[in-house]
């Protein structure tokens, strides 16, 4: 694709996401390594001061990726508990396994599992030095989202349930040990055992 010529815009301007996207792409592709700011002005069709206008450094493109990557998971956490908004562990078991789902498919977390058997591991330690954040980022949405329906716990017995289960579902995404369903089954069980409630129909019929 030809470069084209284009004023700078501010960052977070018509063609951030665009940028993001197309790294997450290359990355997945031939490696972080292999993403320049000129190469990402080429695959977009912008300038290469438009790419930097708009991320900045390589480090903040990593961990725009990262945000990018982190929105798309809690957007499928969101929805799930919305289509069970009577039910905390039929949401649950929902949430966990649409994450799981879009965990299989991702490209960019292929890329990472790629790094861990050395292809690549310079996007490793960026993952690494953000990974407090995004544990905190998940945990709170998820804590948000629970609290909702009130359960029988107080804030310190509710942080550590959504500690174990974001933890759970974090060393699925990088290591599964099982399907997205058998896994969700599980830790909707352990909810279930948490919360003092009975397993759901639809959970019995799973199992």
């Amino acid at each position: 694709m030809t470069v084209m010529s284009v004023l700078p815009v501010p960052a977070g301007g018509q063609y951030r996401q665009p940028i993001i996207t197309a790294a997450i792409e290359l990355t997945a592709k031939s490696g972080w390594s292999a993403v320049t700011m000129a190469r990402l002005a080429d695959l977009v069709g912008v300038s290469r001061q438009t790419v930097y206008n708009e991320i900045g450094s390589k480090t903040a493109l990593a961990e725009a990726m990262i945000s990018h990557e982190l929105r798309r998971f809690l957007a499928v956490v969101s929805t799930a508990f919305d289509r069970h908004p009577d039910d905390l562990v039929e949401a649950i078991y929902d949430a966990v396994r649409a994450v799981l789902e879009l965990a299989d498919d991702n490209i960019l977390l292929r890329a990472i599992a790629s790094a861990t058997h050395g292809t690549d591991n310079e996007f490793l330690p960026l993952l690494t030095t953000r990974a407090g954040t995004l544990l905190t980022e998940a945990k709170a949405v998820l804590r948000g989202r629970v609290r909702g329906y009130a359960p029988p716990l107080d804030d310190g017995q509710l942080t550590v349930v959504m500690d174990l289960v974001v933890r759970t579902v974090l060393s699925h995404v990088m290591q599964p040990s099982g399907t997205p369903a058998e896994t969700a089954d599980g830790l909707a069980w352990v909810a279930a055992r948490v919360l003092g409630t009975a397993p759901s129909a639809s959970m019995r019929t799973r199992s």
